[in-house]
């Protein structure tokens, strides 16, 4: 568990927590809403059993008891990681919650030694806040990696974790 403010707010981030109905609940809603946002086949959201294999890192953004949000990232080889399945509450967007929880999550992949993160996330009108949200961080756009093919449902960022500093710079 790491304690942090937002603001006047004190913030927990806590490791895993799928068991929690709280988070079953949002990461329903994140798969839905993907899926219903994007084309058949294009949505590549991660659900509640794929999210529960070892290779996962799974966290949770909390303000007392209430869920704000969810994140993970999974190590695609020994220095590169994909940042899965992240999505705020509704109710706690454009407040500072999706930052503090994509900062722990780049954070948390670079102690595991990863220098690079990529994601994947929908074109669609619907997807366009979380990639602004990317992109602020330093992500920038990029081709399909893994197991991704081009398609035009989808938008591929990439950045790249400076061991060095802690912080992070786009690359292509």
């Amino acid at each position: 568990m790491i304690n942090f403010n937002i603001g006047h707010r004190h913030m927990l981030m806590k490791q895993g927590m799928l068991d929690d109905e709280r988070v079953k609940a949002l990461l329903d809603v994140h798969v839905r809403r993907a899926r219903a946002e994007t084309a058949p086949g294009s949505a590549h959201a991660l659900d509640l059993d794929a999210l529960k294999t070892p290779d996962i890192h799974f966290w949770t953004l909390w303000d007392g008891d209430a869920l704000l949000g969810v994140g993970a990232w999974k190590r695609l080889s020994e220095d590169h990681g994909e940042i899965k399945s992240m999505h705020v509450a509704e109710g706690s967007r454009r407040r500072g919650a999706g930052s503090a929880l994509l900062r722990h999550i780049m954070a948390d992949a670079q102690t595991a030694g990863m220098r690079r993160l990529s994601l994947e996330t929908g074109s669609w009108d619907y997807f366009r806040p979380a990639a602004a949200l990317y992109a602020r961080h330093g992500f920038v756009v990029c081709g399909p990696f893994g197991n991704y093919q081009p398609n035009p449902n989808n938008v591929f960022m990439t950045v790249t974790v400076t061991v060095e500093d802690g912080g992070a710079e786009g690359k292509n």
